[in-house]
């Protein structure tokens, strides 16, 4: 089985220190999964792979591309928990439910190609698979784990904190080490980066204007550059959580 685990570098030039995370492999046996597949699609920009209130019969492993996890309030606001990527699933929180409806809505960030595995085939493959079962046990114990932190940090922190927890969070999935600081390698529109903390666009920007005025980031097409992760650390009373917990992913 593949391990879940992430690997940090860290790199010193110039007296600045900067932090490279490599994406950990998933934890569940890929081909294991790939054997069971009903069948993989590919899949524009711009579309669901499934929305909330659908009937769930099918899971999805992201086999290349994004997809965006999220869920919309009752006040029509859109709270962005997740970014899946290579080797991902979504979907999983209706396996074991009787008349099962996903909960959340999967949004195609980037074109994407995924294999679709039906959700009888998988529960009878996890009775039957004890191996398999013992792993996916982990994932989902990771992954509510980390779904956890990030509520933690969305209630405790308030607005801005929860701000500065997303761009953390973002360093450690899509960080590219640059002399300055640390890059966040994905394009962001204010009213996504506000999505993922349930913040208005306005507030968003204000907030970021702060934070470029004072020197600790800096924006260019679209793309953040972190230039004082410790600054945002400080600000939360970051508690340092092992990074598999604290991403985006």
């Amino acid at each position: 089985m593949y391990a879940m685990m992430n690997i940090l570098i860290i790199i010193n030039k110039g007296g600045n220190q900067m932090t490279q995370t490599i994406k950990p492999t998933h934890s569940i046996e890929i081909k294991e999964l790939l054997r069971i597949a009903d069948r993989t699609i590919k899949t524009e920009k711009n579309l669901y792979l499934f929305q909330e209130g659908q009937v769930a019969e099918e899971l999805y492993l992201v086999l290349s591309g994004k997809v965006q996890i999220s869920k919309i309030t009752s006040e029509g606001r859109e709270l962005t928990l997740r970014i899946c990527g290579e080797n991902d699933i979504c979907g999983e929180l209706t396996l074991f439910t009787d008349s099962p409806k996903y909960l959340l809505n999967a949004y195609v960030l980037e074109k994407c190609e995924v294999a679709i595995i039906k959700k009888d085939v998988i529960e009878k493959e996890i009775f039957q698979n004890g191996a398999l079962a013992y792993e996916f046990m982990k994932w989902m114990s990771d992954h509510f784990r980390k779904t956890q932190t990030k509520f933690r940090d969305l209630v405790l922190t308030g607005k801005k904190g929860a701000l500065y927890s997303t761009l953390i969070r973002m360093t450690n999935s899509y960080g590219t080490p640059m002399t300055n600081g640390i890059l966040i390698d994905l394009p962001l529109t204010n009213q996504k980066l506000g999505d993922f903390c349930g913040t208005s666009r306005e507030s968003t920007n204000r907030y970021l204007n702060d934070l470029k005025r004072e020197g600790i980031i800096s924006i260019t097409k679209g793309k953040i550059t972190i230039h004082n992760l410790q600054y945002l650390r400080n600000e939360i009373d970051c508690e340092n959580c092992p990074i598999v917990y604290c991403s985006i992913e």
